[in-house]
């Protein structure tokens, strides 16, 4: 990468950092230093710097965890647990913008499967830094905050991570169909 496109991703990536940690402190400000939902806050502050940082910085999730098991993708456990309608839901309603990088679009199949990657691994470092918080929560005795967390948990990381999953399947079958 060139080094004025590097200069202007770091620089694009101090900014949103500086801008999280300005939010951040003011929102402590408000909700008072001790309050179990700034974790929340950075959950969330986490996975945007990871999504700003990506031109820097790709998220890998561990090797043994990237390839799709032939379960997840024949098997009836993701249509039980809702995950193809998870996918119409992202698919067909605003949604859809949350992060527009992992539809086809113009995009090469490579880039496309990069992304849906990337996105998979946001959440799945999201999802892994967030519990321990959640269960220090639960022990502090906040339990309705930790049960928010968990339906945030699942809504905002582990269903993102399942549907990114079929996707990632998907696009792994359309490469070999391609040769790639």
């Amino acid at each position: 990468m060139p080094a004025a496109r590097t200069l202007r991703h770091a620089t694009v990536f101090c900014a949103v950092a500086a801008a999280f940690a300005v939010s951040y402190m003011m929102l402590s400000e408000v909700l008072g230093s001790g309050s179990p939902w700034l974790g929340l806050l950075l959950m969330f502050y986490f996975m945007g710097l990871a999504r700003a940082g990506e031109p820097l910085y790709v998220l890998r999730v561990p090797g043994f965890l990237r390839e799709v098991a032939g379960w997840e993708t024949r098997g009836p456990a993701y249509r039980r647990l809702g995950v193809q309608g998870f996918g119409r839901l992202l698919r067909e309603t605003p949604l859809r913008f949350l992060n527009t990088s992992v539809y086809r679009g113009n995009q090469d199949l490579q880039s496309l499967y990069r992304q849906a990657s990337s996105a998979e691994a946001i959440h799945f470092w999201a999802a892994v830094l967030f519990t321990p918080y959640m269960v220090v929560v639960f022990v502090r005795g906040h339990a309705g905050a930790a049960l928010c967390f968990l339906v945030v948990q699942v809504l905002f990381n582990l269903y993102p991570i399942l549907h990114l999953r079929l996707l990632r399947a998907r696009l792994d079958a359309l490469r070999r169909r391609r040769g790639f």
